[in-house]
């Protein structure tokens, strides 16, 4: 047991920290008539000694007022309890024991909720082990549930488009022409959202670019981002949905064949077909420096292959460019194949072509009249 014991003074400090300063204490006082009933329990928990957990919503870290979440805490180490904080000025935490998982993780659902935009509900989670209950992990990263309000959407969008190769790095700016002191990005997972991102725009601008340095395919998915201000816990109201693709998951490559050729006239239909001899459910047609989402078409099979017809016409001198197709499967929408070939779309229109000829033609007219006067 440990004792401290001080005169005329109702404060103790505790210059550093260790691991051997996390127990439970209470305090007491002497008097003439004795010893007084001691204090509640004080608990005092020593963080950073093991691996931080990850923590997580079920199912979203976007709520609307009123709701109620459950904040998953969880570790590939076999801790046998979990401590949940509530960051902010009146600090709350919850203690549960953990829940052993099917893949040997351990973790621990805490019930949250239900929420109000008039406070701020940003968490960490910390796991410990039973034999030493108040020596615990290093905290998790933060997680701040986000609860929209009204006012005016951002918009998000990504620099280099809705589609991005495997590896490389992509750029998502949030913007608005409202003031806003900070923005935040989530990501719709479906069953378990992983913690949103927070950011500050740079000075002067009511935006900011969330980087995101190698994708892999888990970054694929629907993304939405809100706007804040400081003095304020409510978030604006949502962006329109961005989607991101992520290429070069599935290994095959389609082709892509266009029908009546390469170059045509304004005025006719053409007809871009994806192939692929790898089963896939879904085949998607996208133009190079096109902000628009891709077109999505399903399969059919026919000639021993799986193939898509991106029917379009009648074509204007705007349908010429560069087109890639790639394969998907519709239980994986935002997981791609590796682009096809570049295919370049050439657009003749034979009524400008026939007026500079017109013209030109006339021109010279004119200059033989002036040289045989």
């Amino acid at each position: 047991m440990k004792q401290w014991m001080y005169k005329n003074s109702s404060t103790i400090f505790i210059a550093n920290m260790i691991t051997s300063h996390a127990w439970r204490y209470h305090c007491y006082y002497h008097s003439p008539s004795g010893r007084s009933e001691p204090s509640d329990t004080l608990e005092l928990v020593v963080t950073g000694s093991y691996s931080k957990p990850s923590l997580s919503a079920l199912p979203s870290v976007v709520m609307t007022s009123g709701e109620k979440v459950t904040l998953r805490c969880g570790s590939g180490k076999r801790f046998d309890r979990f401590i949940l904080t509530k960051e902010g000025e009146h600090r709350l935490f919850w203690t549960l024991d953990s829940q052993q998982h099917i893949r040997g993780q351990s973790q621990a659902l805490f019930p949250v909720g239900p929420v109000t935009p008039s406070d701020r509900w940003t968490f960490r989670c910390y796991g410990c082990y039973r034999d030493r209950p108040q020596v615990c992990s290093q905290p998790s990263d933060t997680l701040e549930l986000l609860v929209p309000g009204v006012s005016g959407k951002p918009s998000l969008l990504a620099q280099q488009g809705p589609i991005v190769a495997s590896g490389q790095s992509l750029a998502l700016q949030c913007r608005s022409d409202v003031g806003y002191d900070k923005f935040a990005l989530s990501k719709e997972d479906g069953q378990d959202s992983t913690p949103s991102l927070v950011l500050q725009p740079q000075a002067g601008l009511s935006q900011t670019d969330f980087f995101l340095d190698t994708v892999i395919s888990s970054h694929g998915g629907r993304y939405r981002c809100y706007g804040g201000h400081n003095l304020s816990s409510e978030w604006s109201a949502p962006s329109d949905p961005l989607d991101v693709m992520v290429a070069g998951h599935l290994h095959d490559r389609p082709f892509l064949l266009v029908q009546p050729g390469i170059t045509v006239t304004s005025g006719e239909n053409v007809t871009l077909l994806c192939q692929s001899q790898t089963l896939r459910d879904t085949f998607l047609l996208s133009k190079e420096g096109a902000a628009d989402l891709p077109l999505r078409l399903q399969s059919k099979f026919g000639a021993q292959q799986y193939q898509a017809e991106f029917s379009m016409g009648p074509v204007t001198s705007a349908h010429g460019g560069t087109y890639r197709c790639y394969s998907s499967l519709s239980t994986s929408p935002y997981l791609l194949s590796q682009p096809s070939a570049p295919l370049e779309l050439l657009v003749s229109d034979y009524t400008v072509e026939n007026l500079i000829r017109m013209g030109m033609a006339g021109f010279l007219l004119l200059v033989l009249v002036v040289l045989l006067v």
